[in-house]
């Protein structure tokens, strides 16, 4: 196998643009993204939704609900992961519209929780008001700040495992979300272990094939976000599929089994994608961080 050739997940923020003041329909293109828009030509196969219902999309981290009386909307955000995420609100297209707190914004929710986060109304309520609603959700607290902490193999020892692209790595280690990022060649099936003990606060676990077509697999990655007691999170992707054997909110030790290796999403061939992330000021992204194998540390560049 061609080491060079394994490629990585890359964890993608969500835009979530909800048009409200008038109906709202969603739709599926070609590839499997969910859309929503104002208009029922944006495609034949718009369905409207029901505005009172959360606009749910598979890949969000957070959902975004509008619940409206008379004049005015309450706005409400229910976090999906089981652990901090920051959410960003912003207004756009807006005429005749005041909303309480102002917009844009940026708010904290922990684990599972559900806010209302500002309220929306008209101006003027003898004059007509229209807006679009913006949702932007990054997993963890910028608030974080990562110890240093040397980290176990994520796989047994004595496993047939090969390290392969680590940080920096020229094929698709060049994104900040995946700068810091180690990919341990192994056979589908092996035993994933949690590198450190922590709360699962993601799992993605229902993909069911690979490729190399980035903008189709790039976000169709089986995986387990495990968030840890400094606030930081480990990534375990390319899980096979059903591979995760853990669920959100549960609570891991060291060298626990949580899942098994795969090759789902924007990856050449079974391996094993780990690496450390934290919230930077509203940004995912991957940290340093120090791993140690049989024969010692791996050799990390800068370690």
């Amino acid at each position: 196998m061609n080491l060079l050739r394994i490629v990585s997940f890359a964890l993608a923020l969500l835009m979530l643009p909800l048009a409200f003041g008038s109906d709202v329909y969603r739709w599926v293109d070609s590839k499997g993204n969910v859309h929503y828009d104002d208009k029922a030509t944006a495609s034949p196969a718009a369905v409207k939704v029901p505005m009172r219902n959360p606009l749910t999309d598979p890949s969000s981290l957070a959902d975004l609900q509008i619940d409206r009386h008379g004049d005015s909307s309450d706005v409400y955000v229910s976090n999906r992961l089981g652990g901090p995420v920051e959410i960003q609100l912003s207004l756009s297209n807006a005429s005749n519209v005041q909303s309480d707190p102002q917009l844009p914004l940026r708010q904290v929710l922990g684990a599972n929780e559900r806010a209302l986060v500002s309220r929306i109304g008209a101006g003027r309520v003898d004059q007509p008001s229209s807006f679009v609603v913006g949702l932007m959700a990054v997993p963890g607290d910028p608030q974080t700040i990562a110890r240093d902490v040397v980290y176990s193999l994520p796989v047994d020892e004595n496993s047939n495992w090969q390290l392969g692209q680590t940080f920096h790595g020229g094929f698709s280690h060049t994104d900040e979300q995946n700068l810091y990022a180690v990919d341990i060649v192994v056979d589908e099936g092996t035993p994933i272990l949690a590198a450190r003990g922590g709360t699962v606060m993601q799992v993605e676990n229902g993909f069911d094939s690979a490729g190399l077509n980035r903008e189709k697999y790039a976000e169709r990655a089986n995986l387990i976000r495990i968030l840890h007691d400094d606030g930081s999170m480990a990534i375990y992707a390319h899980l096979r599929e059903g591979g995760a054997m853990v669920r959100v909110g549960q609570k891991v030790s060291l060298g626990q089994l949580i899942g098994y290796t795969g090759n789902t999403g924007y990856s050449s061939g079974p391996h094993l994608h780990f690496c450390i992330q934290v919230n930077s000021a509203g940004r995912l992204i991957s940290i340093p961080f120090r791993m140690v194998g049989p024969n010692g540390f791996l050799a990390l560049p800068g370690h």
